[in-house]
This record gives C-alpha cells, sequence and structure tokens, in this order.
C-alpha cells in the first residue's frame, strides 16, 4: 500500500506532466520554441558604457558594410552605359527597351554588386504590357538607384 505522501507526490507529478502538455510546456514533444531566434535585445542602461560602445561600434560596422554595397557614381554610369549599349528595338517613342537576354548579358558584365539586380524576377516585376516582352531601360535604372 502506498503511503498518503506518495499518492500525493504522484497526483502532483502526473498533473504537472498533463499540465506542460496541455499548455505546451517541454514534456509535450513539441520543441519548437527552442528553434525561435531571439529577436528582442533591450538597450543598455546609461550606466552600462561597455554595452553602449559595444552597439555603437556594430552600428558603425554595419553601416559601413552596407555602404560598401552600395553602387558609387562611376558603378552607376558604366550600368546605364551596359544598359544602352545592350537595349533591344524596336523603340517605344523615347524609351529604350531591353529583352531578357540582353538583360542576361548586361548583368555579367556589370560586375559583382550589380549581379543582386539581375535576376528573373526583378525583371518580371519591372515588365508590363510590351508586345515583345521587354522592360524600360529608364524604369530598370530607376529600380536600382531606389534599393542599391
Amino acid at each position: 500500500k502506498k503511503s498518503e505522501q506518495e499518492i500525493k507526490d504522484e497526483e502532483m507529478e502526473l498533473f504537472t506532466k498533463y499540465y506542460m502538455e496541455w499548455k505546451g510546456g517541454k514534456t509535450s514533444g513539441n520543441m519548437s520554441y527552442t528553434n525561435i531566434p531571439r529577436f528582442y535585445y533591450r538597450l543598455p542602461a546609461e550606466d552600462e558604457v561597455l554595452l553602449q560602445k559595444l552597439r555603437e561600434e556594430s552600428r558603425a560596422v554595419f553601416l559601413q558594410r552596407k555602404s560598401r554595397e552600395l553602387l558609387d557614381n562611376e558603378e552607376l554610369q558604366n550600368l546605364w552605359f551596359l544598359l544602352d549599349k545592350h537595349q533591344t528595338s524596336p523603340m517605344i517613342g523615347e524609351e529604350a527597351m531591353i529583352n531578357y537576354d540582353n538583360f542576361l548579358k548586361v548583368g555579367e558584365k556589370a560586375g559583382p554588386k550589380c549581379k543582386q539586380f539581375f535576376t528573373a524576377k526583378i525583371f518580371a516585376k519591372l515588365l508590363h504590357n510590351d508586345p515583345y516582352g521587354r522592360i524600360s531601360i529608364m524604369q530598370f535604372f530607376n529600380y536600382v538607384m531606389r534599393k542599391g
């Protein structure tokens, strides 16, 4: 026979087990919460000088890296030259157009910083009602300037 304390302990153990399963705790087998990355970190307090300096430095490094990814004036001029050189006729009014094959050729010649803009997804995003399946060179260039 079990003592009264053993019965209470067993009840508590069962209660905890079922409660955690119902609530989605560790014993339920659902471990997805352990895979969710932490996305919020509190800002350092005024007296945490080292943490504030670390935050400032990491922000500066991040901004430097992002600025190196941006196209400079020379790279933008080169991109415009390549787009203009590979335009596909016929023009629509004053608007120069480019087809997908020439778009890919320009992407190969434009350089590593520009590679991210020469994707099928971006081409499709800028493709409108052109009967020849082309995009506007000016629209693409403006897109690069806004995003890059």
